[in-house]
């Protein structure tokens, strides 16, 4: 029995006669392919040949790009912000960054070092990635800076979970995250050379005004707050009419009376960055485009002194020839087709003289709050006297000092001025009323006998 089964075994003479002829066969194949195709379908074959071959991998990556054609990537930035918490206390490389003025150092994780996180089971890699893009410039090859991306690694099975649940849960995540930790950001978007313009950099906003500190009507600075606390939260509102996540709000008066210290204290209230355009420096709607698809969602873009950057300048003066800016450019990203780009976003006017705006801006929808900031206020003063002085009760000079500024226009600037000059209560609340005193002499025309009190107030302050 197990001679028979040696005997059924190929000699090796046999095996190498089968060989040579499989390796001719293979030769002559091979030659007539090459004769009978040309390489580029040559080439197309082979690579069906080795993809069918291939094994299969279980594994799916997705890829988040920092930019999405002219506008930044928000799944990007988020996912990038969350990972932030999830490093690992053994990775070898770490990116560091902090401002000058930032409190905190930021810790973020480095290129090609991986982050293995997990959600509802699901065991998901993320990788950092620098892509280094090379150019050409007059004939010569320049190096671009390298784009980053984000990958992210997970068994295909679970698509659905990653893209429906998972994704969402981190944009959510990543807002809280930046939310405890935010520092307000000031952009300034202006064009170079009528270019499309942009922000390179930013600053952070370092301004101390609250709503606390404001020298407003107590009644005006709550119903600031309830407008803006009631728009954050109708995100379904505002989808469920139709119209566009934003709201508009006008602020005009004289010069001093805390237009800007407003804008700041809403900034600081939402933790909102502000974006300061300037129309002075625009030459073109297509600039004013570019310049907006630059901001982000939850901020608030300000544009000081409308009257001025659309309209004639204060002088009467026309607008330059070169300058191609337009109304209607503006009016098509306040509430045009352009106004749906962005979310949970703030635009802000500012103007000395509210008159002189096209009736066509003032409309709800464009400026839907108008809030007027009016000259000092008997309580926007003990709000001053608070906070400068630090005085929370009567004092005996507020009487007077009260009448005075009922009757005479005077600014929160001009008082705050006053208020700092000396660290003696008694002093400073002295200036005030001889500072007070003359501003209401120099208003009644006509008066012949002037107080010696007065003509001492006139005198400038000498240091020595």
């Amino acid at each position: 029995m197990g001679d028979r089964s040696f005997m059924a075994m190929p000699t090796p003479s046999s095996l190498l006669s089968a060989y040579a002829s499989m390796s001719t066969s293979i030769m002559l194949f091979r030659t007539m392919f090459n004769q009978l195709f040309p390489a580029h379908l040559q080439r197309y074959v082979l690579h069906n040949v080795r993809l069918y071959w291939k094994p299969k991998s279980s594994k799916l990556t997705l890829i988040f790009d920092e930019k999405d054609g002219m506008t930044s990537n928000h799944m990007f930035h988020a996912a990038e912000a969350f990972l932030c918490s999830k490093i690992n206390p053994n990775s070898e490389r770490l990116r560091i960054t902090k401002s000058d003025k930032e409190p905190h150092i930021n810790v973020k994780f480095a290129e090609s070092e991986n982050i293995i996180d997990s959600y509802e089971g699901i065991e998901v890699t993320w990788r950092y990635v620098r892509q280094q893009k090379n150019g050409s410039g007059n004939g010569r090859p320049i190096s671009i800076e390298p784009t980053p991306y984000l990958e992210l690694k997970f068994d295909k099975k679970y698509k659905q979970i990653i893209i429906s649940s998972y994704l969402p849960w981190i944009i959510k995540r990543s807002q809280e995250l930046e939310n405890e930790k935010k520092v307000v950001k000031l952009h300034n978007l202006q064009s170079y050379g009528g270019g499309p313009g942009g922000y390179k950099e930013s600053v952070n906003l370092d301004h101390p005004s609250t709503f606390d500190t404001l020298a407003m009507d107590p009644k005006m600075k709550q119903a600031i707050i309830d407008d803006l606390n009631l728009f954050l939260k109708r995100k379904d509102f505002y989808k469920k009419v139709g119209k566009a996540w934003k709201r508009g709000y006008l602020l005009y008066g004289p010069p001093g009376t805390g237009k800007s210290s407003l804008i700041a204290a809403m900034a600081n209230y939402l933790k909102f960055d502000i974006f300061d355009l300037q129309l002075s420096n625009l030459y073109g709607d297509q600039c004013l485009k570019n310049l907006m698809l630059k901001t982000k969602n939850r901020s608030i873009v300000v544009i000081e002194d409308i009257d001025c950057g659309v309209l004639p300048d204060r002088n009467g003066a026309p607008p330059p020839k070169d300058r191609k800016f337009s109304l209607s450019g503006l009016l098509n990203f306040i509430d045009g087709l352009w106004s749906c780009y962005g979310d949970e976003r703030i635009i802000i006017f500012t103007t000395n003289h509210k008159e002189r705006l096209d009736p066509a801006l003032l409309r709800p929808g464009r400026m839907d709050v108008h809030i007027h900031m009016s000259y000092l206020t008997v309580d926007g003063f003990e709000t001053l006297a608070a906070n400068y002085l630090n005085i929370y009760d009567h004092h005996w000079r507020f009487r007077e000092i009260k009448e005075l500024i009922k009757c005479k226009k005077v600014t929160p600037a001009e008082v705050a001025e006053e208020l700092m000059k000396s660290e003696d209560v008694e002093v400073v609340l002295g200036g005030l009323v001889k500072f007070l005193k003359r501003k209401k002499m120099e208003d009644d025309e006509g008066k012949d006998g002037v107080d010696d009190e007065v003509h001492e107030a006139k005198k400038p302050k000498m240091i020595s």
